[in-house]
């Protein structure tokens, strides 16, 4: 396995790589971000992981400068299941970087659905997804890329990207590793105290309880949404939104759509947490 940290010189190393796929990364990796580099192998003959903390997808008061980095361990987990390691610093993924500026005045606008669901509390933030990623895929050029269901919406975006812009590139979506109790797996998870690590499984729960409700045939979605919302604020939980959505389009469900998806963002103490579970016909 090597570690790159520019991109001319991983261009270099792909070029005669005939297949390539891809799983980009914050970092700080865990065994869901390993089940994605799984799956990578089982469609490339080369892959490729990258780990960089984006800076344009994070807000002002976010947690940018305190989201953990751990390049020295998160490579010893990749030892034996990635080919390259593809590390850039923020100036190389930023041509014209300073100290208190990006200097990237071209972003990708994503679609409306953007300033939706994570997108309502996070302004700019799937912009800033949107344009790191179409540069990773600028940098890596990969055949396949790979990305998790648990940022559903995240997910979505990345398809429409991908068709929008014409794109040669696959995305094959990797299903939610969990905890025992059913906890999405998270870099996040880390921040939880023992006691909100406690509860933490409270959010998989309350979806858990929409979905089921549903397969009964119970589609007041509305009404299932500020119910699951009301339980997690009366444990102390300050939740951004529960929302059913067509998981095709990822507008408001309706009886009509075959597929939904039920998508749910809260914060428990200073952590916020997402998760995501699909409803299939």
């Amino acid at each position: 396995m090597q570690i790159i940290h520019t991109i001319r010189e991983l261009h270099t190393k792909l070029s005669n790589q005939t297949r390539i796929a891809f799983v980009p990364t914050m970092g700080n990796l865990h065994a869901g971000h390993i089940h994605l580099v799984e799956i990578a192998k089982q469609h490339g003959d080369c892959v490729v992981v990258s780990i960089f903390v984006n800076p344009l997808q994070f807000g002002p008061n976010e947690d940018f400068d305190s989201y953990p980095r751990t390049l020295e361990a998160d490579c010893k987990k990749l030892e034996g299941l990635a080919n390259i390691v593809f590390a850039p610093s923020v100036a190389e993924m930023y041509p014209g970087f300073e100290a208190n500026s990006l200097n990237q005045t071209m972003t990708i606008n994503p679609p409306p659905i953007a300033d939706e669901l994570c997108g309502a509390s996070r302004p700019g933030h799937f912009a800033g997804v949107a344009t790191i990623v179409m540069k990773l895929f600028n940098a890596v050029q990969p055949n396949v890329a790979i990305f998790g269901k648990k940022d559903f919406q995240q997910l979505f975006i990345i398809k429409e990207l991908v068709k929008q812009f014409n794109l040669p590139i696959e995305i094959i979506a990797g299903e939610t590793v969990r905890e025992a109790d059913g906890l999405a797996m998270s870099s996040r998870n880390a921040y939880l105290s023992p006691a909100e690590r406690a509860s933490a499984s409270q959010l998989n729960s309350a979806l858990q309880g929409i979905v089921s409700a549903v397969k009964k045939g119970d589609d007041d979605f509305n009404l299932l949404e500020k119910e699951a919302a009301r339980q997690l604020n009366e444990h102390g939980w300050v939740v951004d939104y529960i929302s059913v959505r067509s998981a095709t389009t990822l507008k408001h469900a309706t009886t009509n759509d075959e597929n939904l998806v039920v998508l749910g963002a809260s914060k428990l103490g200073r952590t916020r947490l997402i998760d995501s579970i699909e409803i299939n016909a």
